[in-house]
């Protein structure tokens, strides 16, 4: 789903029965939009979807003026769009798209489709690579965010019976320490090639922050003394956990920055799996509780005076722009296709 929609391709998920009554050559129209699939339709219907297709490619054009403005509300409030990424020839789209930064580097498709984790310096090309092509724009980057759904065979991750609640994310991070400092080590170096911000996922408690920040304040003086050309960088934090919500005054001490992922969020609020079709009207980010942690979160950020962001699907929502915009919400990261609209959206709006 994060490919298709990073890629512009309309897709539908969970449709019961489609491998048995689609065949080859069967002519299907895919409504991304509605979550619709028509199987052989007739030329009513398909005149129809014709007509919104051509109307849909008019809107992307038109949407096309907002490519490189700066993201300035209705009431002259700047605010920021940025793009979701998950490997480095991803950020070309980003930069057609006029992204003011990469708001999310999902770093797991680098150690996705082979047969052993990447090296140091393979990850430190893969972000020095994003960071030279955002020329000095923002590049935050999420450390391994494994396990749940994301299944890397050469890790040997233990199977679990729940892993979204399991050995994930952070977690399995800290207790691999090996894997992650490589991967810090290979920020750390890349970061003299841009403005490079870590991310860290899955948080539950200050503990884990911290020891985070410790590992990677290690790595830092020990590339400084090999003598690599390396500065301390920001670190956030996702608060995608309803206890990173409820912490989120706590954690601002702790946390340069944070950045909201609602996908996760939704899920572990509304205690709802998102592939299970027979509960998916509750995975909505519009549920009142998901918009209080929300709501609260930002609050909590402005406060301390860190800034605040969000990198799930909720950031390009058009029902919810308007209520992150009053709240305070600095950065809205989305899918490169999605840039230019929700930038429109925050220009129609007052903040």
């Amino acid at each position: 789903a994060i490919l298709a929609r990073a890629m512009g391709i309309p897709a539908v998920l969970s449709v019961n029965h489609a491998t048995n009554q689609i065949h080859n050559g069967d002519m299907v129209i895919v409504d991304g939009f509605k979550g619709d699939v028509i199987l052989s339709p007739g030329q009513e219907e398909l005149h129809a979807y014709k007509e919104k297709q051509a109307l849909y490619e008019r809107e992307k054009e038109e949407l096309k003026r907002f490519c490189n403005l700066d993201t300035v509300t209705k009431n002259g409030i700047k605010k920021l769009v940025y793009g979701n990424i998950g490997k480095p020839e991803d950020v070309q789209l980003v930069v057609q798209n006029g992204g003011e930064g990469i708001g999310l580097f999902r770093t797991e498709f680098l150690f996705m489709d082979r047969n052993s984790q990447p090296s140091e310096d393979e990850q430190f090309e893969a972000y020095s690579t994003v960071a030279k092509a955002m020329n000095g724009r923002e590049v935050i980057i999420r450390t391994l965010d494994i396990g749940g759904d994301k299944e890397i065979s050469y890790l040997h991750i233990e199977k679990e019976e729940n892993p979204f609640l399991g050995h994930r994310a952070i977690r399995y991070c800290l207790d691999h320490t090996d894997l992650f400092k490589a991967q810090i080590r290979a920020i750390l170096r890349a970061a003299k090639y841009g403005d490079l911000k870590i991310m860290l996922p899955l948080i539950t408690c200050k503990e884990e922050v911290q020891a985070a920040k410790d590992l990677i304040q290690t790595c830092l003086e020990e590339l400084q003394t090999e003598g690599e050309d390396v500065h301390a960088v920001p670190v956030g934090i996702m608060v995608e956990t309803p206890a990173a919500a409820l912490l989120s005054d706590e954690l601002a001490q702790l946390a340069d920055f944070f950045s909201i992922g609602t996908n996760d969020l939704t899920g572990y609020i509304m205690a709802v799996d998102r592939g299970n079709q027979a509960v998916s009207d509750l995975y909505d980010v519009m549920q009142p509780p998901v918009l209080r942690a929300i709501e609260m979160t930002v609050k909590n950020a402005k406060a301390a005076g860190i800034p605040v962001g969000m990198c799930g699907e909720g950031a390009a929502d058009e029902q919810l722009i308007p209520m992150l915009l009053e709240w305070g919400l600095d950065e809205f990261s989305v899918s490169a296709s999605s840039i230019l609209k929700t930038r429109k959206i925050i220009s129609e709006q007052n903040a």
